[in-house]
């Protein structure tokens, strides 16, 4: 570090030794002095201090390579030495303070040997810098005229300082604002610490941290006590952590209810110890809820902390749970294996690995479970692929394998199966069977022009038509599955962008009365209006729509056009009682679906909902039986579509007790040469009307399927023998014609003039 007065560089770092070697002799004591002096160069450089010397007698200053190094300069560099314009490179917030410190250090003051400051670096950041000088000469008037120090960066130690105190400060301002108490007591010692927030809770305003140890037994209701203490005691002797739920009585003799988690663990005193949270979830459900979510940020910046602190301790390369490699150092090993497979001619194979069923072991068991199944997983990997192969852990339950080889296809098919195999054996797990398995995804790729970052998105793409295969295999990458990605990315980003230009259309096939054939309804027909491949019917788009979680927003969409265009035909004088519209399993479990449709003011009895079958089954969610009473509050009829396809029950019918069963096509379609179909459409129908149920049948495409349904007494009916799907324009025109009436009256008139001239017979 320069001094105040500038002095010219020593033009021989060594000129001071030299000096003092020739005043001891040459000889073995020169070459014992020289190999101390190297041995000591070693040192400092190795141990990246930079060296400053001060010399006021000889009016000259030395500054090491490394000295230089810190501050980005060449090692070979000269030092202006000039202390102003040193000092401007000062960060300003220490300039002063620096400039005091120099002058103290020069001063000889002890208390100024080792002081920290901000530099400013070649390139423009700052630099940390620990500097340490002292006096080692003296005038005979006991005047410091040389000081020697050094200087060694250490931002990067401040850096993860300034991680850890933030994180730390983040983890008590996340307990100070969910009112969390916590304390700890030592087993052994049998003592306890409470902070103040836990003090408060139980109403000890005033007593100190150090609590008695039975104070909070006394505090406990009576009624709870005996449970309480018994859990305790338990966990005490097992050693195993706890989470309970009781009552209080408060110092001020109000009654609360507390939440307690407890874990257990040895500090560095080797003393076992018991460390726990309370807080008060007497008020209501929400509160409930946000001392939840307190501690899961709690858990969340815990995590963090960790992490950090991995980091730091493994250079940000290895994954904490597993000990495996991790992304970053995955990046780092593709760069470098698929440099050394186009200079040896090699191939370079991915597996994309992803555990099947891991979520539902961590939502069952939790996720210690999970963990340890990871865990387990990382050895399955690390023992099946070669010592030369690389194996990471790149997030979640997604690992990555790297095998450089000659002939890859084969070697790797038999490694991914050998892997699944593995991971398809049940683990054991305090008490549990743990069964998942994997799909991998395996991308090969060699030759001059090697990409392996290419390849890795290969190897994702297999993955992913491995899972939509059925899961618990593996697939080699080909041209055709980036290509049905990439059509089913495109049509995703077109149904979204169809969503914002209205694209979605309703249209409409109308239902008709079995006996009368006159117009009683029309069942309302998702349609996509796109603006290069014309008209879609669902099939092109529901799945992608279902992935992207806009099923029920085309179904909200469809309504409110339905309702639009019923209100616009009764202007125009023409009534069709009921307009049915489709809606999704997923918009059914809306909690806010009630309030969304009361909003849209629905003539009640003027729309009805067609669920699914599959929707109707006796283990439906809570949510979805709350949402079909407010359904009939507000006026909207049930219908159960595809009825006879499904897997509901009887008991499950009476339950939702809906007004109307749709007879799935595929049971109308082969009424006329089937008597076994007539004699099971003709139960549904007698279901149907003991249970005083409407039936529709759906698929009615000819005039045999009129004739025979009215003989069975169906009630509606909806097929193209009657009418074709339709938009609203067209619904007037068509009704007022009335068309389909036509063919079919004369149909009926000869089948009823047949059976008049036809002698009675036993039906076959």
């Amino acid at each position: 570090m320069p001094v105040k007065k500038a002095h010219p560089e020593a033009e021989d770092p060594q000129g001071d030794a030299a000096g003092a070697e020739a005043g001891v002799g040459g000889g073995a004591g020169d070459a014992e002095l020289a190999e101390r002096e190297s041995r000591w160069n070693h040192a400092l450089v190795g141990s990246g201090l930079g060296v400053w010397d001060h010399n006021y007698r000889l009016d000259r200053k030395y500054y090491s390579p490394t000295w230089k190094t810190i501050r980005g300069m060449a090692p070979d560099e000269e030092v202006a030495g000039d202390y102003d314009a040193w000092l401007q490179l000062v960060h300003p917030d220490d300039r002063d303070f620096v400039a005091h410190a120099i002058e103290r250090q020069n001063a000889g003051d002890p208390n100024y040997q080792i002081f920290q400051y901000r530099e400013r670096h070649r390139d423009g950041h700052w630099v940390w810098i620990d500097c340490r000088g002292a006096c080692v000469e003296w005038d005979e008037n006991g005047v410091p005229t040389r000081i020697v120090g050094t200087d060694i960066d250490i931002t990067a130690r401040k850096e993860a300082e300034e991680t850890l105190s933030l994180l730390s400060r983040r983890l008590d301002l996340a307990l100070e604002i969910s009112h969390i108490g916590v304390f700890e007591a030592d087993i052994e010692n049998d003592t306890v610490e409470w902070d103040d927030r836990l003090i408060a809770i139980y109403g000890l305003q005033g007593a100190s941290h150090q609590i008695a140890s039975d104070a909070w037994a006394k505090s406990l209701h009576p009624d709870d006590r005996e449970r309480v203490l018994g859990l305790a005691g338990r966990s005490v002797e097992s050693g195993s952590d706890f989470q309970q739920e009781y009552r209080i009585i408060r110092g001020d003799g109000v009654e609360r209810i507390i939440r307690a988690r407890s874990a257990f663990f040895v500090d560095g005193n080797g003393h076992r110890k018991l460390i726990g949270a309370n807080w008060d979830v007497t008020e209501d459900v929400a509160l409930r809820n946000e001392l939840q979510r307190a501690k899961d940020l709690a858990e969340a910046r815990n995590r963090e902390l960790e992490a950090a602190k991995e980091n730091i301790e493994r250079l940000a390369l290895h994954d904490y749970l597993t000990d495996l490699p991790n992304r970053r150092y995955l990046d780092k090993m593709l760069d470098e294996r698929s440099a050394e497979c186009r200079a040896k001619g090699l191939a370079l194979a991915i597996l994309h690995v992803d555990l099947d069923r891991f979520k539902q072991i961590n939502d069952t068991l939790g996720h210690r479970a999970g963990d340890a199944m990871l865990q387990h997983a990382a050895n399955v990997l690390r023992n099946s692929v070669r010592a030369a192969d690389f194996v990471a852990r790149i997030g979640g339950d997604e690992f990555v394998i790297l095998c450089a080889m000659n002939a890859a296809s084969k070697k790797i098919g038999g490694l991914a199966q050998r892997i699944i195999r593995e991971l398809r054996k049940p683990v054991r797990y305090e008490g549990h069977d743990c069964r998942f398995g994997a799909s991998i995804g395996i991308a090969v790729n060699g030759g001059a022009k090697l990409d392996a970052k290419q390849t890795l998105l290969d190897a994702d793409i297999a993955l992913y038509r491995a899972k939509g295969l059925g899961r618990n295999r593996f697939e080699f990458f080909s041209a055709s599955a980036r290509n049905d990605i990439v059509s089913a990315k495109q049509l995703a980003d077109e149904i979204l962008i169809g969503l914002e230009r209205n694209e979605f259309v309703p249209f409409y096939q109308l239902q008709f009365d079995a006996r009368t054939l006159d117009v009683t309804g029309a069942e309302t027909l998702a349609r996509w209006q796109h603006p290069v491949h014309g008209l879609l019917t669902p099939d092109r788009f529901l799945d992608i729509a279902e992935d992207l979680d806009v099923v029920s927003t085309i179904d909200a969409l469809i309504l409110e056009r339905a309702l639009a265009d019923r209100r616009a035909w009764i202007k125009d004088g023409l009534s069709i009682p009921k307009i049915s519209v489709n809606v999704s399993a997923r918009r059914l479990t809306d909690p806010d679906l009630g309030k969304k449709l009361r909003a849209l003011k629905i003539e009640p009895g003027a729309i009805a909902f067609e669920l699914l079958e599959s929707i109707s089954l006796d283990d439906c969610e809570k949510s979805v039986a709350a949402n079909l009473k407010k359904l009939r509050k507000v006026g909207i009829d049930i219908h159960i579509d595809d009825f006879g396809t499904g897997h509901a029950s009887i008991v499950s019918l009476l339950r939702l007790s809906p007004n109307t069963l749709k007879i799935d096509r595929e049971l109308i379609r082969m009424l006329p040469q089937s008597a076994e179909q007539r004699k099971l459409v003709g139960s549904i129908i007698d279901i149907g009307r003991s249970l005083n149920i409407l039936v529709i049948a759906e698929g009615v495409e000819t005039a045999d399927h009129v004739r025979i349904l009215e003989q069975l007494g169906c009630d509606t009916l909806q097929g193209y023998a009657l009418a074709r799907p339709m938009p609203a324009m067209q619904i007037p025109s068509f009704i007022r014609a009335g068309s389909w009436r036509h063919g079919l009256t004369a149909a009926r008139g000869l089948q009823t003039y047949l059976l008049r001239a036809t002698p009675s017979r036993t039906a076959k």
